[in-house]
């Protein structure tokens, strides 16, 4: 474990109310606030918008989840959620963070497995994945807050990769920081903390994340701000955030 750095999966944590970070991931956090006051709504609005598409995509009948840079644990679950419209429905988390996979591994219902979105086709041929993952069949693939994460021009090239991978009706949820939406000077607070982790960030213009959903149909409705997707009365996070354009698409 190393304390001498901030984690990118912990400094989320420690946004959402979480005690699964250290002294200096909410050291990090408290600088990002400083510099952009609105973080800790955006990554409020962020969880929202992933239990809010994992239930829509239930809701079409997707019964298997793929929940890729799921992060560290956080209650209401991704399976909690999706078991309320789908009792059978089964889970498989992936990240690439050293001390995320150990936190989760030993849940049987909603495993974590070591993974990074920038080669989907290892996650896809992972055996602990195909043994709760039928490719064949519609999949739901969570890829929240972690695109921004992948600083490559390749991006859209792994998310083709994955696209190749999936059976038609399966369902893509992105969520990205949009450097259309987010003033210049919060973009470099942004890039500063987050150089200083093992995940520097990329904001990414519109056109570029649209881009992220080639092959797939966007639901209504489309690419939006995080709040603006499908919000609901009572939903436990109502916040609204203009930081980040999120969607959910169906496979053509």
């Amino acid at each position: 474990m190393n304390d001498q750095a901030p984690s990118s999966a912990r400094i989320y944590n420690y946004l959402l109310g979480g005690t699964d970070n250290h002294p200096v991931d909410r050291q990090a956090a408290e600088a990002f606030k400083a510099r952009l006051p609105t973080i800790e709504a955006a990554a409020r609005a962020n969880r929202g918008f992933v239990l809010r598409a994992a239930r829509a995509m239930a809701e079409a009948g997707v019964r298997q989840f793929l929940d890729i840079g799921c992060g560290l644990p956080v209650e209401p679950s991704v399976l909690g959620v999706v078991r309320e419209v789908r009792p059978d429905a089964r889970v498989v988390r992936v990240d690439n963070d050293p001390e995320v996979v150990p936190a989760g591994r030993g849940r049987t219902d909603a495993p974590t497995v070591f993974g990074d979105l920038r080669d989907p086709a290892a996650i896809m041929k992972d055996p602990a994945v195909t043994g709760l993952i039928d490719f064949g069949e519609p999949v739901g693939v969570i890829t929240v807050a972690v695109w921004h994460f992948i600083p490559e021009d390749a991006a859209s090239e792994y998310a083709a990769t994955l696209r190749a991978g999936l059976a038609p009706g399966s369902h893509l949820a992105i969520s990205h920081v949009c450097a259309d939406t987010v003033p210049a000077a919060a973009q470099e607070a942004g890039k500063a903390v987050y150089a200083r982790t093992a995940n520097p960030v990329r904001p990414r213009t519109q056109a570029e994340i649209r881009a992220l959903f080639g092959g797939f149909t966007l639901l209504d409705p489309g690419l939006v701000p995080l709040g603006d997707w499908r919000p609901y009365d009572g939903d436990p996070y109502p916040e609204q955030a203009t930081e980040s354009l999120a969607g959910v698409g169906v496979r053509n």
